[in-house]
């Protein structure tokens, strides 16, 4: 799986969706540059040593970002007040990407968490 199976899944999502699932993954590739896109679980997913570190897709009412651990959202509940969340997913507006600084923290506790279960 790559990039181009991301950008074509990407690809068929309506606006504003795409745009802001797009600036997600800008965020993510920032923060995390050596993962490796994939499709996994039918949406786009990042990969560092075989493991999903996070994942994202798009809905017809809201946008969700995927941290692949069901520790990752009760770690950070205070930060995501103003978020639906539930153990595996936080759902955001489709026209409004999450902030970097969110994603940042979501994406190292995920990281933090595979570290700790080696």
């Amino acid at each position: 799986m790559t990039s181009k199976q991301v950008l074509a899944h990407l690809s068929k999502v309506p606006q504003p969706q795409k745009a802001t699932l797009l600036e997600l993954r800008k965020t993510i590739l920032e923060i995390i540059p050596e993962a490796e896109e994939v499709i996994s679980y039918g949406f786009p997913g990042y990969r560092i040593n075989g493991k999903i570190i996070c994942g994202f897709d798009a809905f017809k009412n809201h946008c969700s970002f995927f941290p692949h651990s069901s520790l990752v959202i009760p770690e950070l509940e205070k930060e995501l007040v103003n978020y639906k969340t539930s153990k595996g997913a936080l759902q955001f507006a489709i026209d409004k990407p999450l902030p970097k600084s969110l994603v940042r923290k979501l994406i190292r506790t995920r990281m933090r968490i595979l570290a700790e279960t080696k």
